[in-house]
């Protein structure tokens, strides 16, 4: 498939009023009010199953079973944020998802270190031994421990994995791998709870409370992460119908299925994708849209990014392909105002291109600035159909070659004089991104009309 859908003005387009909205209100995210509501929860439990007895061993064990209660309930709490819960996407965008997910990890860590730390320390004061007798000891009288000593390390393990310099060494895939042990230290750690928690030994409430918990996350795992993508595969059919190369590291994937207008995709927005093919069954990738799709045809334009988004050209037409989605909030309802730029480098042409169409669509002013290395990397440059709703800058050249950056503020303003009466949205490389948003600043742009987007 080679046919390409232009971008242009539409044949009627509606104004949709040529002053600014107002910024929308700042709300308190739903979700983040649960995370400390149930957090307090927590803390209330334990506090109502603490006996003051004012020795000094039981006062640092209790700090510990609370440090390990927090640990379990912020565990669970993580992998709903990354379930896929569409009221979850839907309340704050997947990008602050996955971003509260990576917290919750440093935090969920640094609470089990802590759990084990007061739980050996407060009972070799019980037990008026060294540190290094208590351990063997409790190992000996309680052998449940040994699965907890089991799913203490996954979680550590994990948590290394995740660290920036270790995560920069690990291809995506053995990142994955390891990060997929965890759901195995999330069950051995609810087992030695359950089995021998002091909180829950006595009291049949508090265990089926916490077995219920534990039932819900790993249902809304299943649901939203297996059964629902699997009947999706099923209902959209998709496969690969046509690799098409667009610039150097940049190929669209064209993709045939069948009532994907049900998916209620905008401009914008993107995928986690999952080719069905030798080397890319493991793991599901984010693509951002490169056009809106249609009732039979999607595309996703793909940069060479890493090992996985750099094998995608050999894929053959064809390939039965899996996607979760859409996510994302880099749409067209973001927009506070009638004129708005949209600046893109790399495979942040991809999104922009999908946004444009659905600006457009709405009868928006728009100005595109295209940035690249040079003019063979401007790729899709030509579906920019110039007209009076849509101009067209393309920007190529690297800085050292040009001696200046046409992204800095005095330069930005020659090229989009009204910047300050426009919206931006941007999308590309973080430092292209930080340039822009810098630019836009200091520009007279409001921060609530800043819209941003790494490329996915």
């Amino acid at each position: 498939m080679t046919t390409t859908t232009r971008v242009a003005e539409p044949a009627a387009a509606v104004p949709v009023g040529a002053g600014r909205a107002p910024a929308p209100r700042r709300r308190v995210s739903a979700v983040l009010v649960a995370l400390w509501v149930g957090s307090a929860a927590v803390v209330a439990f334990w506090w109502a199953g603490v006996t003051v007895t004012g020795v000094p061993g039981a006062t640092i064990m209790s700090l510990g079973e609370l440090a390990g209660l927090l640990a379990s309930f912020l565990v669970c709490a993580q992998v709903l944020l990354v379930a896929r819960v569409p009221w979850f996407e839907a309340s704050v965008g997947f990008d602050r998802l996955v971003a509260w997910h990576r917290s919750l990890g440093t935090t969920v860590v640094l609470l089990v270190v802590t759990h084990v730390l007061l739980m050996i320390v407060g009972g070799s004061v019980l037990d008026q031994v060294t540190v290094w007798a208590e351990v063997p000891g409790i190992l000996r009288t309680q052998p449940y421990l040994w699965l907890a000593v089991l799913g203490t390390a996954l979680f550590l393990l994990v948590g290394l994995s995740s660290a920036r310099l270790a995560r920069a060494r690990l291809s995506y895939e053995w990142w994955f791998a390891i990060h997929l042990t965890i759901y195995v230290g999330i069950f051995l750690a609810f087992f030695h709870q359950v089995a021998g928690g002091t909180h829950f030994v006595s009291s049949a409430s508090a265990r089926i409370a916490w077995i219920t918990l534990y039932s819900a996350t790993a249902g809304a795992v299943v649901v939203w992460r297996v059964l629902l993508p699997l009947l999706d595969h099923g209902r959209y059919r998709l496969t690969v119908t046509a690799l098409v190369p667009e610039a150097d590291g940049l190929t669209s994937v064209w993709l045939r299925g069948n009532g994907l207008s049900r998916m209620a995709a905008r401009g914008g927005q993107y995928f986690l994708v999952r080719f069905m093919t030798r080397g890319h069954l493991g793991t599901a990738h984010p693509y951002s849209l490169s056009m809106v799709p249609t009732d039979e045809a999607m595309r996703f334009t793909v940069g060479a990014l890493g090992d996985h988004s750099s094998a995608v050209p050999a894929i053959r037409p064809g390939t039965r392909v899996q996607v979760e989605g859409p996510f994302g909030r880099f749409t067209a309802e973001r927009a506070t105002t009638h004129r708005v730029l949209l600046v893109a480098g790399g495979a942040g042409i991809g999104p922009v291109r999908s946004l444009a169409q659905d600006l457009l669509a709405r009868g928006h002013d728009l100005v595109v600035v295209h940035r690249a290395h040079d003019e063979r990397s401007l790729a899709l440059a030509g579906e920019f159909t110039v007209s009076p709703s849509l101009r067209y800058v393309p920007v190529p050249g690297r800085r050292a070659r040009l001696g200046y950056d046409p992204l800095a503020p005095e330069h930005l303003v020659e090229l989009v004089p009204d910047i300050a009466e426009r919206d931006v949205f941007v999308c590309g490389p973080d430092p292209m991104i930080a340039a822009v948003v810098r630019a836009a600043r200091t520009l007279g742009v409001p921060a609530a009309a800043i819209h941003r987007e790494e490329v996915a």
